[in-house]
């Protein structure tokens, strides 16, 4: 077992048990306990913390075989005690292992039972296999993510498991708490990263209904079709990652690559866009990127380089900020960030707390109702 003493945070206070699982689950319950929540994790047997690795920072652990009825029953008796539940596994391997939401909701009427799953709880694709890939190809996004005459890019795993998937999942939590200080009731929240990622395409889906977006990947102002809003190479083989939409901006951008004076189409004439990326790229290969960095670092027009993980670190921007925790590894910090009550990044080491203990304590604070009896008065 690992433990990491209670953090300070918004979240300090708040009872989370997390099934240990892949991806978007662990990321999920990293964020609540990077914002203060206690979050005990159960593993199966022969699971460590550094499976998890960032990702399972900041918890308590206790290994369970949750096929064993004794063992589920001090899985059972930490639930009756908490304020979530993460689980994410198919749909229906919870309610296989005596787990799912009628057993635990009626052991703890107030719990918040957050489920987090690819395809969702229902529907023809519900109990298949997938991953952020799959999901992303299903909604439209995938395809959407693509240069002109290209085949898609799989955005790493931001979009469907991060983006889609374990923020998606702390809003319903979050949410459902809120309700329940009204209805002394909890629920459960169904979080599915097709769903996600569909709400983290509304800005597209916008865009397309006011006509303002083509079907054909690339051609479009913010998909790489723009020669204003785009990713050129530099001399030393790097690259500048330009996002001067607004007109002001552009102007700018122009006086950095010589243009102010030129005889240009208008930034918005589609038809030329092609032509003005090849002329963007054509001078954007002149000068390496620490060259292009100076010549735009006091123009204010929205032009960066595009760093490496490893110059990442050392940017002095993201420095300043404590953006990235450098220690033994290197990890993101907690986000957002809280003016009162800030929270804690937790620890990845030894136990300090026995997670037995952490169920006492639970007890200990107002738990001595009977759990079948027991409301969100938490």
């Amino acid at each position: 077992m690992t433990d990491t003493a209670p953090s300070p945070g918004p979240l300090r206070g708040l009872r989370v048990v997390e099934i240990a699982a892949l991806g978007s689950a662990p990321f999920a319950a990293m964020m609540l306990a990077d914002a203060g929540a206690e979050v005990l994790r159960i593993n199966r047997p022969g699971q460590t913390t550094d499976d998890a690795g960032i990702l399972g920072r900041g918890r308590t652990t206790l290994s369970l075989d949750l096929k064993d009825p004794c063992e589920r029953d001090r899985a059972l008796d930490a639930i009756d005690r908490a304020d979530v539940l993460i689980e994410g596994f198919r749909p229906g391997v919870m309610e296989r292992l005596r787990l799912g939401p009628d057993t635990c909701l009626g052991r703890n009427p107030a719990l918040i039972y957050a489920r987090m799953t690819g395809w969702g709880q229902d529907g023809p694709l519900a109990d298949t296999a997938g991953h952020d890939l799959n999901y992303l190809a299903l909604t439209g996004a995938l395809r959407s993510i693509a240069r002109q005459g290209e085949v898609p890019v799989p955005p790493l795993n931001l979009v469907g498991d991060y983006g889609g998937g374990g923020m998606l999942l702390v809003t319903g939590i979050l949410a459902a708490l809120y309700e329940r200080v009204s209805s002394n009731v909890g629920q459960v929240v169904d979080a599915a990263m097709i769903d996600g990622t569909s709400l983290l395409m509304s800005g597209i889906w916008n865009r397309k209904a006011t006509g303002n977006w083509s079907s054909e990947p690339g051609t479009n102002s913010i998909d790489s079709g723009a020669h204003f809003y785009n990713v050129y190479r530099t001399s030393d083989d790097a690259f500048m990652a330009v996002g001067s939409i607004e007109p002001q901006f552009y102007q700018r951008l122009l006086l950095g690559l010589g243009l102010a004076d030129a005889d240009l189409p208008a930034q918005q004439d589609r038809a030329q866009w092609p032509a003005m990326k090849d002329r963007f790229a054509s001078i954007f290969r002149t000068q390496t990127r620490e060259e292009w960095t100076v010549v735009f670092a006091e123009l204010d027009a929205c032009v960066s380089p595009v760093l490496t993980l490893d110059e990442a670190v050392t940017d002095p921007h993201m420095q300043f900020r404590n953006t990235l925790i450098r220690g033994e590894r290197v990890e993101p910090a907690p986000a957002p960030r809280y003016s009162r009550t800030p929270g804690n990044a937790g620890g990845h080491g030894e136990n300090t707390e026995p997670a037995t203990t952490l169920m006492t304590r639970w007890a200990s604070t107002d738990c001595t109702t009977p759990a079948t009896t027991r409301t969100g008065q938490h």
